[in-house]
């Protein structure tokens, strides 16, 4: 059920004409961020579901940063192969096809390419507070 939502999400995500790109936040070599999808969910009131579509050029990631509070994220690697570490978890590998979620609170410490030579994406899917703006705060070092 969780990865069909996760592909209709990426479908429609990828669909969309009204996607908005802008660099990482918090800073990152070589990785595009872009708004794919955001709609009010109508049965949870406050809440919203976000798309957020990654994509890293080979060598690319993102410098270590948190999400809002109130976001559960669950993230799908479209492309390639995602090296990822939450909290103080082990450093993890994804490759296309599968997925990891991040609970309310999570620190993102690696988020990057797993090759040097391919490009990777990641689809990631936020159940957020509505109010919630920016979805990702660099933490501090």
């Amino acid at each position: 059920m969780i990865k069909s939502l996760a592909f209709a999400v990426a479908s429609t995500a990828l669909l969309s004409g009204s996607a908005l790109a802008h660099d990482a936040p918090g800073g990152g070599e070589g990785a595009k961020i872009t708004l794919v999808y955001d709609h009010k969910l109508p049965n949870v009131p406050g809440k919203s579901m976000k798309g957020v579509l990654v994509e890293y050029a080979p060598g690319g990631f993102s410098e270590g940063h948190t999400h809002p509070a109130s976001a559960f994220i669950y993230a799908t690697v479209l492309e390639g192969a995602i090296r990822s570490q939450v909290n103080d978890g082990p450093v993890t590998v994804y490759s296309a096809g599968e997925s990891f979620s991040e609970l309310p609170g999570d620190r993102h410490g690696v988020s990057e390419n797993a090759s040097k030579t391919k490009p990777a994406k990641l689809l990631a899917v936020f159940v957020v507070d509505t109010a919630e703006q920016e979805l990702t705060y660099p933490t501090k070092k």
